[in-house]
């Protein structure tokens, strides 16, 4: 690859810095002399460039030389161009230990190195897998000021062999610094952690949150050679937020290398003081928090049995303000509608928090947004919490509802406040949306009350990011109530500068920041062609098993996409269309004197087995699949919807035709 002259030049120049402020030559020199004097013989003092070499790599010079110069373009690159990458950036790959990647030597960069782990002892049982044999894995994500990585999956194990490296890029956010380098001192005031979720996925393609980490990574600031090496010790989660998984060893290293170290009682008194300060705001507002419900409950002892929440735990059992779950979420180019955003939120998976033993009690468990992300799947809160993100980030006068849906289950969706005073009800789970016209008690029996549409009861109160208000009205019923926020006699509010203290960005060193979306990394047309290749082998096995013979109608199968692709998008925009095309062309398919039926049915995972077991469960699709006659044929038509985080919205249809026989 042949560079410009301007930038052969260029690099010469960076080249030439870095080996003078790393006195290369002198080193060099005492190299030389210290060989010529010890390893050779007084007749040969002549010293060959292969000798040198050799010398200089049995000291480590040209590995440290290598290490400094760690900015080569990446194999793939064909070109350098001049445009200087972003300051902020995100990414979701799997990092290459000390492979070749594009590095700004302008830019100041933590090489985080996972070494391995240690004492994971729930699977000290486990055997080794045999090459190629699928077996439950352990994947590490990582999250830091806008970038997210991803680990490559390993096999569970006591000792899961964990070995990559990421590359963070450490950047000051003030307004025209950001692609300045940032010093020693700088980077001791950014306190955002790297946050460390372990996902462990089983052979079936089902994800657990396994553990959820903040790693404090500035005690590198202090490290006399710029590396430091730690031991993490991973809790797990909760009902087991005290109880240990296992340890990771991890290594971290500044790139490049600090011209100056901060004293460990330096870096030791900043977390101190932040400790300290974090602490006070979190101590005033539960003060407060205290005072203001006692406030409520004078209003009304009824109160007292309202879902009125202020505090939940997280999935390390920590309590935060419920304010802090949520914040303005953009989602860049990956959404474009608000609706698209409540579709997207609804084909993450649904599952509540486990606990262990019986009863109908439910473990308390919000999830960081991370830990939901990445484990693709959560309780009806983390759906709640994304979608009003989202709908903050559209622009939306968004709230997260707290309150009980049929046989007083408690629950939560999210609530829109529109301009014209119009209010929206979005369920998270299924993205559908409810106007909500209230019932209005006083009205003589001859008006006609609307009918509630939405399956909700009870509210106890609202919130988003900076407001909270409980429901004080005489009766919590959806039904009945009103929605004008800004009467306090209906709505008692939450000082908005007490919020701001503990949940505004950077109001504190507990709350993680939230992370970024990534776009999908699942090819669409590859996995449903794969799934359905999956389930005609699974019909072929099931109807060879009732000793029926299977043929398969190619062309039929093509026709049914229309039909999913129409569900989809009534899904998404609430909009049916293309229904009459699907009709005609079904029709002109079957001829006189045979019959069509048909099946779809709509998933949010990828497991063919998994699917076809759900849908024999259903006597309309059962009828089909061991469907016999006369020249019967058979249609299966899969359509995977891909979304942000790898989320997916699986369509299958099942079709059959066969000549009527009497």
């Amino acid at each position: 690859m042949a560079l410009p002259p301007e930038k052969a030049s260029e690099l010469k120049q960076i080249i030439h810095q870095q080996l003078t402020k790393m006195d290369v030559h002198s080193r060099i020199r005492e190299v030389l002399a210290e060989t010529i004097r010890e390893e050779l013989p007084p007749q040969h003092q002549q010293l060959s460039q292969e000798d040198l070499m050799k010398a200089l790599t049995r000291r480590g010079i040209i590995d440290d030389v290598m290490k400094e110069l760690n900015f080569v373009t990446d194999i793939n690159d064909k070109e350098i161009t001049s445009t200087p990458k972003p300051s902020t950036h995100f990414v979701d790959r799997q990092a290459a230990v000390l492979k070749k990647t594009n590095i700004d030597p302008t830019r100041r960069y933590l090489y985080l190195q996972v070494l391995g782990g240690k004492a994971f002892l729930e699977h000290l049982q486990e055997p080794e897998p045999l090459p190629g044999q699928i077996c439950s894995t352990l994947t590490l994500c990582l999250h830091f000021r806008n970038q997210r990585f991803r680990s490559k999956p390993v096999p569970c194990a006591c000792e899961p062999d964990f070995s990559d490296g990421f590359l963070l890029e450490v950047y000051k956010e003030s307004l025209g610094e950001a692609s300045k380098m940032a010093d020693a001192t700088t980077m001791l005031s950014i306190c955002d952690p790297v946050h460390i979720v372990l996902i462990k996925t089983d052979t079936s393609g089902e994800t657990t949150l396994v553990a959820s980490y903040f790693l404090e990574w500035r005690s590198v600031l202090c490290a006399e050679n710029r590396i430091t090496n730690v031991a993490v010790e991973l809790l797990g989660v909760g009902t087991e937020s005290k109880v240990s998984v296992g340890v990771l060893n991890i290594r971290l290293e500044m790139y490049p290398k600090l011209n100056k170290t901060l004293s460990q009682e330096i870096v030791t008194t900043q977390f101190s003081l932040e400790r300290q300060k974090t602490a006070e705001k979190e101590r005033l507002f539960l003060v407060y928090a205290k005072q203001w419900w006692r406030e409520y409950l004078q209003i009304r002892t009824s109160h007292n049995t309202r879902l009125v929440k202020i505090f939940a735990q997280d999935e390390n059992g920590i309590n935060r303000p419920v304010c802090s779950y949520v914040k303005p979420l953009r989602a860049g180019r990956l959404l474009d509608t608000p609706r698209q955003a409540a579709r997207f939120v609804s084909v993450l998976g649904y599952e509540r928090a486990p606990i262990i033993g019986g009863g109908n009690s439910k473990q308390e468990q919000w999830c960081t947004l991370l830990a939901f992300l990445c484990r693709n799947k959560g309780d009806c809160e983390d759906h709640s919490n994304l979608l009003c993100s989202l709908l903050l980030g559209f622009g939306l006068e968004a709230f997260v509802c707290v309150g009980t849906k049929a046989k007083g289950a408690p629950h939560t969706w999210v609530m829109t406040y529109g301009i014209d005073g119009i209010i929206t009800f979005w369920e998270s789970l299924t993205g559908h949306r409810y106007i909500h016209n209230p019932i209005k008690p006083d009205d003589p029996p001859i008006v006609e009350q609307p009918k509630p549409l939405y399956p909700y009861r009870t509210i106890g109160c609202v919130f988003n990011h900076h407001k909270f208000l409980a429901n004080c009205q005489p009766t919590d019923a959806v039904e009945v109530c009103s929605f004008d926020l800004h009467d306090e006699s209906k709505w008692k509010p939450m000082s908005g500068e007490a919020i701001k203290s503990v949940c505004s960005p950077g109001a504190t060193t507990a709350l993680p920041p939230f992370p970024p979306l990534c776009a999908s990394s699942v090819d669409a047309a590859v996995t449903s062609n794969e799934l359905e290749l999956q389930l005609r082998m699974l019909v072929v096995e099931h109807r060879k098993d009732l000793g029926f013979s299977t043929v398969w109608d190619d062309q039929l199968s093509y026709l049914l996409s229309p039909a999913l692709a129409a569900y989809e998008l009534e899904r998404t925009t609430g909009v049916s269309s293309g229904n009459e095309e699907f009709q005609d062309a079904i029709r002109r398919a079957v001829p006189d004197g045979h019959t069509f039926k048909g099946f779809p049915i709509h998933f949010v995972h990828r497991n063919a087995r998994r699917a076809f077991a759900a849908c024999l469960r259903s006597p309309f699709c059962d009828e089909i699949l061991c469907c016999r006659g006369d020249q019967v044929r058979l249609a299966v038509r899969v359509r995977v919807f891909t979304y942000p985080e790898s989320a997916c919205a699986v369509w299958i249809m099942f079709a059959c035709k066969y000549r009527c026989v009497l």
